[in-house]
């Protein structure tokens, strides 16, 4: 998946949208994305200054939004145009290191459950195979508010 589908599944935009490129998915069981972590993030110019390290929400927020293209990919019509995905559960959150310029961070999540409209996922997040934070994260679809 490009940055051109994902825009298709995600209503996220710059300076939020936090995935590059899906690498692999297999539907309703795995998904693998990549988020390119540059200097030029403007999260960086407070984040801090001297020493930049990527935010910890920030870093669950792509994995919720790579738990976002799952359900997209699984599910036709639950997520994208005309639908909002709302951040819902947060449960096991886990930091190990810190995310800085330059950076590639791999964001791998997998489908646990879902009932009714509430989606659980297993999540993961590493900087060259090297364990950075991990989640358990429940989100949920609904028709977006014009």
């Amino acid at each position: 998946m490009d940055i051109q589908e994902i825009k298709e599944y995600l209503p996220h935009r710059y300076p939020f949208l936090l995935i590059d490129r899906v690498l692999e998915v297999e539907s309703g069981k795995r998904l693998l994305a990549i988020k390119n972590v540059t200097c030029n993030e403007p999260f960086f110019t407070g984040h801090f200054p001297g020493q930049p390290i990527m935010p910890g929400v920030l870093i669950i927020e792509a994995l919720a939004q790579a738990t976002g293209l799952l359900a997209g990919a699984s599910v036709t019509g639950l997520v994208g145009k005309g639908k909002i995905y709302y951040l819902v559960g947060l449960d096991k959150v886990r930091f190990k290191r810190p995310v800085i310029p330059g950076d590639r961070l791999t964001l791998e999540v997998w489908y646990l459950r879902h009932k009714r409209n509430i989606w659980a996922f297993s999540c993961r997040a590493e900087v060259d195979g090297e364990f950075v934070a991990s989640a358990e994260i429940m989100c949920a679809a609904a028709e977006q508010e014009s």
